[in-house]
């Protein structure tokens, strides 16, 4: 007789038979009802809805989102092909969204349809399809495929969402406009179709982001057919500056940089001069160090204890000679945290005496993060190929609805981030946006937290600021004021948390 072991051995081997070409969803009927159930019970799959499962980790907690977000599209695009076959799509508003790069799980996604039925379907953490029922179909070149999906196309999601689209995603709208390379396909069927109050507003808003010859080609071409044409311009605030050649990362990077500063401007504290003796400033965040890494490293789910992070510094931490020591994961990570620290105090010293901070960070960063990792690749935890660099696969945040942009864009994201963190005056707006889009952006498979915040305190260096502790005990709202950022782009929660920091804790300068 099998022995539990060998019967979970036998399950396993059916799932990675069904996870071969990538997917993570699947019917229920795809898993005979012995294999389901062993999977289920171990944790290894996780049942959305009746008929249907998706792959989950087995030490995923209860309440944790992890496996559902990483498998929300696959289940979208699995359960619409199942239901409707090839006569729906996603909302035009919803298409603007991804090909604006917004990639943020919705809370409802709205389904159109032949034969949708105008029902909600809940899902896990309070997401939900809603299948809208058309009355017509859709021409033939209005839907294409996009990763499994069904989008409208760039001209016709652009013609169909309302102007409050403007209003409520400008990002995304400004960077979809970008995408278009001519305007024949929007200006044929406004021609066709006579609306002129959309192509007023299409004209102001391609006016708006620098696109004039666009906007003049199709009020023209509409005033020539006989239309009356009232521009307007359904974006508020002042014209944007783009690059029509930029990938889509790249504008919309820029876009979330120049409508935050506004923000932190106003509630960061006014930076003061560099210290006039750089060496009791390096002094203070030495003796700082102790506290820094322990909540930093505490943060990250790390158990380490003061005296851990003591043995590290001063050296007693020996992985050749003892195998507790090098197969601790926790001291590891210490003896990690304690080398990239020596690298950012080298750092913060080339930029008390005036250096700038950006293109500094620019060309260490990588070397922080092999600090971090190296001792895990020498103890063996870890592969040498994760010291690779920037990470080539999809990551998922514990229980947020943020999900980091696609490998594919990461390179093209961090050029752009370097350059609007070298070309930012301000340190504070350095520090606190510079911490949130590097998290954002999550150019590692590990460690972005603690480079992120390693990143923060060489800003708030630049500008005299102290170095800034983030507490352990402070995790929830630190956390909860990233995903504020993140999910609903208003970074005035972070900007507050951060300046509280450094008037509240921190060294004197």
């Amino acid at each position: 007789m099998a022995t539990p072991k060998e019967k979970l051995s036998a399950s396993l081997s059916i799932l990675e038979g069904l996870q071969t070409k990538g997917s993570h969803v699947f019917l229920s009927k795809e898993i005979s009802r012995t294999h389901r159930e062993r999977l289920i019970k171990n944790g290894f799959l996780k049942e959305i809805m009746k008929g249907w499962l998706i792959s989950s980790h087995p030490l995923e907690q209860d309440g944790e989102s992890t496996s559902w977000y990483a498998s929300f599209w696959e289940f979208c695009a699995k359960y619409c092909h199942s239901r409707f076959g090839d006569f729906w799509s996603l909302s035009p508003e919803q298409s603007l969204l991804l090909y604006g790069e917004n990639t943020i799980i919705p809370k409802q996604v709205i389904i159109y349809s032949l034969k949708g039925t105008n029902n909600k379907l809940s899902l896990l953490f309070d997401t939900s399809l809603y299948d809208f029922k058309k009355k017509k179909s859709e021409k033939k070149d209005t839907i294409v495929p996009y990763q499994g999906l069904r989008l409208h196309s760039l001209w016709s999601a652009l013609l169909n969402v309302p102007a409050s689209f403007y209003e409520q995603y400008p990002i995304e709208a400004k960077v979809c406009l970008l995408l278009l390379k001519d305007g024949r396909e929007l200006l044929h069927n406004l021609l066709e179709g006579g609306n002129s109050v959309v192509a007023g507003r299409l004209i102001g808003s391609l006016r708006h982001i620098g696109n004039i010859e666009i906007a003049d080609e199709i009020l023209t071409a509409m005033k020539t057919a006989g239309y009356v044409i009232r521009e307007t311009n359904p974006f508020l605030g002042s014209p944007s500056s783009f690059a029509s050649s930029t990938p889509p990362i790249s504008n919309r990077l820029c876009e979330l940089w120049a409508f935050h500063r506004k923000s932190v401007l106003t509630i960061f504290p006014i930076p003061s001069k560099l210290p006039t003796d750089p060496s009791f400033y390096l002094k203070n965040v030495d003796e700082i160090y102790s506290t820094d890494a322990y909540h930093s490293l505490s943060i990250e789910g790390y158990k380490v204890t003061p005296e851990l992070i003591q043995k590290v510094k001063s050296g007693r931490w020996q992985s050749e000679f003892s195998e507790e020591d090098r197969r601790n994961k926790d001291a590891l990570a210490a003896r990690g945290y304690w080398q990239a620290f020596l690298k950012v105090k080298e750092d913060v010293s080339h930029v008390l005496i005036g250096k700038e901070p950006g293109a500094i960070v620019r060309n260490s960063h990588r070397d922080w993060y092999l600090q971090l990792f190296q001792p895990c690749v020498a103890a063996g935890i870890i592969a040498p190929s994760a010291l690779a660099g920037y990470r080539n696969h999809a990551v998922y945040l514990r229980t947020s609805r943020y999900v980091p942009p696609r490998a594919e864009v990461v390179k093209d994201a961090m050029s752009t981030f370097f350059e609007l963190l070298s070309g930012e005056p301000h340190p504070g707006v350095k520090a606190v946006l510079g911490h949130w889009l590097f998290g954002y952006i999550h150019p590692y498979p590990d460690g972005n937290g603690r480079i992120a915040r390693f990143l923060m305190n060489t800003m708030l260096a630049a500008g005299g600021y102290p170095w800034a502790v983030i507490h352990q005990g402070d995790r929830k709202e630190y956390l909860s004021t990233l995903e504020e950022a993140s999910t609903k782009n208003n970074i005035a929660p972070f900007a507050q948390f951060i300046a509280r920091q450094i008037t509240t804790q921190g060294t004197s300068t």
